[in-house]
């Protein structure tokens, strides 16, 4: 199947989940937390997994299922596709009533992302990336940050990441942080260029960074877990050791500098 027509499936099933999602907004949906502290869930999480699961596995029976919501089970791993989906990232965000939470949706092959959307309705962003295709905002090609030195770039990050113990010598680098609640939001920004780069240093799921990390590559930047190991997918724990993303100088400097 050409990686285009993997992305306009991607793209027609994103704007059907954002539809969805808005008929929960600001306050109508049910939230309940999940077990093992893994954060709140809402009716919007289920409804839009539910569509999702069923519309694009039907247009790709062949395909694995990846997604934060469904139960996961081995048949993935068997698969040369599969589907890695975070229904609404930001969920959080999304029960607060900010509009920073996006669908999150990616199509990887043999563990490398190859068709990527990252869509925020209420924004009106959809941001898309096709492997060796380029990575587009509402149609318009994006490039990462021109920025090649490290004293004073833009860095998408929670606090925890900010900790002197994380950096070499206890000492962090003359960067600015800023935050969105989405890490496919925070990725999908670096690739626009608004920001010089992201990072999580703790263990991150498939689902939140699958879909962004092509939108980066895709757009001229670097992407690597803090090891400088690429980002492989679908693997049997859908976990990734983090992830360090940005333009490629300024993802070297991070790396350099981190202990």
């Amino acid at each position: 199947m050409p990686v285009t027509d993997d992305l306009s499936l991607l793209i027609e099933a994103a704007q059907d989940a954002g539809r969805i999602a808005a008929r929960f907004f600001h306050g109508f949906a049910d939230r309940w937390d999940k077990p093992d502290g893994l954060g709140p869930v809402t009716e919007a999480d289920l409804a839009v997994d539910q569509m999702l699961r069923e519309e694009l596995t039907a247009a790709r029976p062949d395909y694995g299922w990846l997604s934060e919501e469904t139960e996961d089970g081995a048949e993935r791993l068997k698969a040369e596709h599969v589907f890695i989906v975070d229904p609404i990232d930001g969920t959080r965000s999304f029960i607060e009533g900010s509009t920073t939470w996006a669908h999150s949706l990616a199509i990887a092959r043999q563990g490398r992302v190859e068709a990527a959307v990252v869509y925020l309705p209420l924004r009106d962003k959809l941001y898309a990336a096709a492997h060796g295709k380029g990575a587009t905002l509402n149609g318009n090609t994006l490039a990462v940050s021109p920025r090649r030195d490290l004293d004073g770039a833009t860095v998408l990050a929670a606090k925890p990441n900010f900790n002197p113990s994380c950096w070499t010598n206890a000492t962090v680098p003359p960067i600015t942080r800023a935050f969105r609640s989405s890490l496919a939001y925070r990725l999908s920004l670096v690739g626009e260029g608004r920001f010089d780069a992201m990072m999580t240093l703790h263990p991150t799921w498939e689902w939140d960074v699958a879909a962004g990390s092509l939108i980066v590559e895709e757009a001229g930047g670097a992407v690597s877990d803090p090891a400088r190991r690429p980002a492989r997918f679908n693997n049997p724990v859908p976990q990734l050791s983090g992830m360090i993303a940005g333009a490629p100088e300024i993802h070297d400097a991070l790396l350099t500098h981190l202990a």
